[in-house]
C-alpha cells in the first residue's frame, strides 16, 4: 500500500510540473496529497482519502476543452485507474465512444505501470476525431459518400532492439492490434507496421512512451482507398525477424545484422527502395 502511494505522489509532482498554471489541476480535496504524505511518515494512523482531481485539457485542433476526471484507488497502479473524460462540445453518444477508446487505451498497460500521463498523451492525440465525428453527424449530406480510410506503413529506426520485456512488448502491440510487418532485432533494429492508419499512430504512440529515445519514424507511405486495405499489405502478419549477425563477436551483443540479408528480405517483400532511406546507402543487386 505504501509503496503505491508513494508512486502515486511521484505521477501527481510529475503532473503539476506538466501544468502549473493555477486552475488546471484541480484537487477534490487540497489536503489530499498533505495527508497522504504524512501516513507514509508515520504521522498519521488513519488511511487517507483516495487522489481525485480534474485536468483541464486544452486541444489545439478544435480548439476546445476536455475535463479528464481521475480518481487514484489506494493500490493504484496496481489495480485500474478510475477516469473519465467529458466537454461541452460533445453529445452523449461521442462523450461514451471518447471513454470507451481512452478505457480500451489505458487497459493495455500492465499492473504497475503509471498510466495519468499516458491518458493526458492519448487524448491530446486521438481526441479531434470524435469531435470531428460529432460535426459530421449534424451536416446534413445531400447523397451518400464511400467511406475513405488511409492506410499507413511506418518504416522505423532504431539503434539496437536486444531487451527481451521490449521485443514482447513490440510483438504484442502488433498482434493485439490489426497490423502486420515485422520487427527485426539486434543492431540496428527496424521495425516496419503497416495498417489502417489509426492502427499504426497506435501502435507509434505504445512502442515509444514513456521515453524511447534512440528511434525514429524515418519513412511513412500512405495510401487513400475504400476498402479494408487487405490488397495493399506487403505482409500477412506481424512478426519477429531473425537475421545471422555480421561477424563473429562471442558473447558480445554488441553485434550488427547482416544487412544483405535484410535487403534480400526486403526484396522479396517489394520494399527494397526502403533500404536507401533507413541506411543512407545504395542497395546493390546480389548479382552484380
Amino acid at each position: 500500500m505504501k509503496e503505491c502511494l508513494q508512486l502515486q505522489i511521484l505521477e501527481m509532482e510529475m503532473l503539476f510540473s506538466m501544468f502549473p498554471n493555477q486552475g488546471e489541476v484541480k484537487l477534490e480535496d487540497v489536503n489530499a496529497l498533505t495527508n497522504i504524505k504524512r501516513y507514509l511518515e508515520g504521522t498519521r494512523e488513519a488511511l487517507p482519502p483516495k487522489i481525485e482531481f480534474v485536468i483541464t485539457l486544452q486541444i489545439e485542433e478544435p480548439k476546445v476543452k476536455i475535463d479528464l476526471q481521475v480518481t487514484m484507488p489506494h493500490s493504484y497502479p496496481y489495480v485500474a485507474l478510475q477516469l473519465f473524460g467529458r466537454s461541452s462540445e460533445l453529445d452523449r453518444q461521442q462523450q461514451l465512444l471518447l471513454n470507451k477508446g481512452l478505457t480500451s487505451y489505458i487497459g493495455t498497460f500492465d499492473p504497475g505501470e503509471l498510466c495519468v500521463c499516458a491518458a493526458i498523451q492519448w487524448l491530446q492525440d486521438n481526441s479531434a476525431s470524435y469531435f470531428l465525428n460529432r460535426k459530421l453527424i449534424y451536416e446534413p449530406s445531400t447523397q451518400a459518400k464511400p467511406v475513405k480510410n488511409t492506410f499507413l506503413r511506418m518504416w522505423i529506426y532504431s539503434h539496437h532492439i536486444y531487451q527481451q520485456d521490449l521485443r514482447k512488448k513490440i510483438l504484442d502491440a502488433g498482434k493485439r492490434l490489426d497490423v502486420t510487418g515485422f520487427c527485426m532485432t539486434g543492431k540496428p533494429g527496424i521495425i516496419c507496421v503497416e495498417g489502417f492508419k489509426e492502427h499504426c499512430e497506435e501502435f507509434w504512440h505504445t512502442i515509444r512512451y514513456p521515453n524511447w529515445k534512440h528511434i525514429s519514424c524515418k519513412h511513412a507511405e500512405s495510401i487513400e482507398t475504400e476498402g479494408n486495405g487487405e490488397d495493399l499489405r506487403l505482409f500477412h502478419s506481424f512478426e519477429e525477424l531473425l537475421l545471422e549477425a555480421h561477424g563473429d563477436y562471442g558473447l558480445r551483443n554488441d553485434y550488427h545484422m547482416n544487412l544483405g540479408q535484410f535487403l534480400e528480405f526486403l526484396k522479396k517483400h517489394k520494399s527494397e527502395h526502403v533500404f536507401q532511406i533507413l541506411f543512407g546507402i545504395e542497395s546493390k543487386s546480389s548479382d552484380s
